[in-house]
């Protein structure tokens, strides 16, 4: 029997997504050869490059395009005081981005990245995840979708990053249904909340596994029970990402939590992601490692908001630089390797 559930369509979607160029990483290989350095010393640099090329599909790969998108949602969670901020800060950032005045809009702007911020009802708090679905079925494919519309044509790069209060409990909660291990090891301070605040945390994620046991084995059941609209639609664009070849820079703890559910249904489904940088939140250092992301920077940053992702395409660029506009030995009339 077919399946035609709301969720199927996007299974059917994990199944058809495409591999890395081969012949593109062979290209990039060639010419990293010839260039006016020692093989190899630039290190992650060059592999940088080469998976840039790979997933775009491109030889010369690109960054001429590159754009960062924060999701932002609103948790029904929050009502147990598990953020040190009310939700109204939701709405507030939102204005702020806006007006140019948030972390993100200044290192996008440092970097030459574009910025799009996706408003998901932010003023229509999800379910609460201790006694009801953040969202049903069809609402969670429907956010996902909205997601997958963001990643607009002819962007060849993509950063994923969030806004919302609460977003870390439900982040906590995903992790502790897709990855196992009490809920204590998976929440954090969030936005800075104290030892009370950790332990309202923890007390909520337990009893958002408590009240949703038995329903936690499919990992798309697992982000509509307990994850959030921005959550799903980072998992949307990640998957639309890979299906137009668009390689993808994560940023933290909850953008990695959407991607955890992509790869729980195939862990094959991250190899276009790039970890742009470890959190201090939580556990997310062992998430990363246990999912086989690299972070590229490690900077002591929990805000979110795509920061971490916006700061590690800026090091992309310099590295696509050095690739692109270095000269080779023969052009700079340099003498290559001597042989022994």
């Amino acid at each position: 029997m077919t399946d035609a559930s709301p969720f199927s369509d996007i299974r059917r979607l994990i199944e058809a997504m495409p591999g890395p160029d081969r012949e593109a990483t062979m290209a990039i290989a060639e010419r990293e050869a010839g260039l006016t350095k020692p093989a190899g010393s630039l290190g992650r640099l060059e592999q940088l490059v080469a998976w840039l090329g790979a997933w775009q599909g491109k030889a010369a790969p690109t960054l001429d395009r590159p754009l960062v998108c924060v999701f932002a949602g609103s948790h029904g969670v929050t009502r147990h005081g598990v953020s040190a901020f009310p939700d109204a800060v939701n709405r507030q950032m939102l204005d702020n981005f806006a007006a140019g005045g948030g972390a993100i809009n200044q290192i996008c702007a440092a970097y030459g990245l574009g910025f799009k911020v996706f408003d998901l009802a932010i003023d229509l708090p999800t379910g609460d995840i201790t006694r009801e679905p953040a969202l049903d079925e069809k609402a969670c494919v429907a956010t996902m979708a909205f997601g997958m519309e963001a990643v607009a044509a002819g962007t060849d790069c993509l950063g994923i990053g969030e806004m919302g209060i609460g977003n870390t409990t439900v982040a906590a909660a995903l992790y502790a249904a897709l990855l196992g291990g009490p809920a204590a090891h998976w929440v954090g301070p969030g936005t800075g909340v104290d030892e009370a605040g950790v332990a309202r945390k923890v007390a909520a994620v337990e009893a958002a596994l408590a009240h949703h046991a038995g329903h936690l084995d499919d990992p798309l059941e697992v982000l509509a029970r307990l994850g959030g609209r921005e959550v799903a639609a980072m998992a949307g664009a990640i998957l639309a990402a890979r299906l137009q070849r668009v390689p993808v820079v994560l940023d933290g703890y909850v953008a990695t939590a959407a991607a955890a559910v992509l790869h729980a249904l195939d862990p094959s489904a991250l190899d276009h992601c790039l970890a742009g940088h470890v959190s201090a939140e939580g556990a997310h250092a062992e998430v990363l490692e246990r999912l086989g992301l690299v972070p590229l920077l490690a900077l002591g940053m929990r805000l979110g908001e795509g920061s971490g992702a916006g700061m590690a395409i800026g090091l992309l660029k310099g590295a696509l630089a050095c690739h692109r506009d270095m000269a080779t030995f023969a052009q700079a009339g340099v003498s290559g390797r001597s042989e022994a």
